[in-house]
């Protein structure tokens, strides 16, 4: 399933039942029962070193300012969600992913069940509290664990890009642990295009395939970055909790499109996505550009990957946008922002206003939200401090004659 199904899409414009109520006391609880069906995913963004052009990339631009570029797949047009969206690759969780067949694959002395990612990521926060996903019990492998692998096996599904350590680099006194330098993918098996059908119509030939390959799926070298859950809106009920994994690669290797949900790639620097956005030629749902523009924070890959491993034992934020309807537009509020609201009942439902987004933005001081002015033109108001020794977009605001 491809990476676009855990973005947001965007609400539809206000209608006429805009309310100008004030918002009411904050206050968490569980999810009353409502037509949302919540499922577990995961993505990893791809970031790619760009300092001297490799087989890969010879008729692709010279190396941007950055210093490397992230891999973006465009969702076929057909699609019935988010058709023709740039997306990183990721998708469902399945049961295939967390079973225990996998412990036969790692090896014994690579420190079950964890197998050297260190100690387990800090309990979550409690808001807000989602009903079961609809993805099954709890399988054999730590939930970490069996996110790595969906987000490795859906990027193979979706990009032919293999994220597989050999066995043979395994061995040793020691489990292995986060990868202190960046790695290379694997280089594409003979007969990919028959494996991949395999995997997509049963995920458990993943596993087939490691073992045919004598690999085990990198989980080392995702480290935890976000966590993002569809917003409520009234364009559908399909919703997801979903896991950002960053991996950063020394070279970019190269990406075979599955041809079916996913059409095209392009490997594009966080300013070179950001241009394409503005100027259509690309889009982006609200997730996917927020963390474009965090990521432009970085001047190299190796200030990323340092950045990675220095934070590798703090907590994941998990934030739920909550959707602001204003009379002309709309704004996503993300935690912090002084009109957020931890309240269960937005959870299924969006605030909304007959003020303009301008009157809005006057109002306040305290800001951590997306404003959505229409497809192809949002703005990144930040004032609040990032947390967990995270880091947060600088502000973006473009001007109007962009419209």
């Amino acid at each position: 399933m491809q990476g676009s199904k855990l973005a947001q899409e965007l609400p539809p414009a206000p209608g006429p039942e805009l309310q100008t109520r004030a918002p009411p006391p904050i206050m968490s609880g569980p999810l009353r029962p409502g037509s949302s069906v919540w499922r577990r995913a995961a993505t990893v963004v791809l970031a790619a070193g760009w300092t001297r052009p490799g087989a890969a990339a010879r008729s692709l631009p010279p190396p941007p300012s950055e210093g490397f570029r992230l891999l973006l797949l465009q969702r076929s047009p057909n699609q019935g969600f988010m058709p023709g969206a740039h997306v990183f690759p990721g998708g469902v969780l399945d049961a295939a992913d967390r079973s225990a067949d996998w412990l036969h694959l790692f090896t014994e002395h690579q420190g079950q069940p964890r197998f050297g990612l260190g100690p387990a990521p800090p309990r979550r926060a409690s808001f807000p509290v989602l009903p079961d996903a609809a993805d099954g019990h709890a399988g054999a492998l730590p939930d970490d664990v069996a996110m790595r692998i969906c987000a490795i096996r859906e990027t193979f599904e979706e990009a032919g890009v293999l994220l597989l350590r050999p066995r043979g680099a395994l061995q040793g006194s020691e489990p292995p642990g986060p990868a202190r330098e960046p790695g290379l993918a694997l280089a594409p098996p003979q007969g990919l295009d028959a494996w991949r059908a395999r995997v997509r119509r049963d995920p458990r030939h993943f596993l087939r395939l490691c073992a045919h390959l004598d690999c085990t799926p990198d989980i080392w070298a995702l480290h935890d970055w976000s966590a993002w859950l569809t917003p409520f809106g009234r364009g559908g009920s399909r919703r997801f909790d979903t896991a950002f994994f960053l991996c950063c690669l020394r070279e970019p290797p190269p990406v075979y499109p599955d041809l079916s949900e996913v059409v095209g790639c392009q490997w594009s620097s966080p300013s070179e996505a950001t241009k394409s956005f503005i100027s259509k030629e690309i889009w982006l749902a609200p997730p996917q550009f927020y963390e474009v523009r965090r990521l432009e924070n970085f001047a190299s890959l190796s200030d990323l990957h340092k950045f990675c491993l220095d934070r590798a034992l703090e907590e994941v934020e998990r934030w739920l946008p909550i959707t602001y309807l204003t009379a002309d537009g709309m704004l996503q509020l993300l935690p912090g922002d002084e009109l957020y609201l931890e309240d269960s009942d937005y959870v299924e439902k969006s605030l909304s206003t007959e003020k303009t987004t301008k009157e809005i933005m006057k109002e306040g001081k305290k800001f951590h939200r997306i404003v959505i002015h229409n497809r192809h033109f949002y703005e990144v108001h930040v004032t609040v401090q990032s947390k967990c020794k995270h880091v947060y977009p600088k502000n973006y605001i473009i001007s109007k004659s962009h419209l």
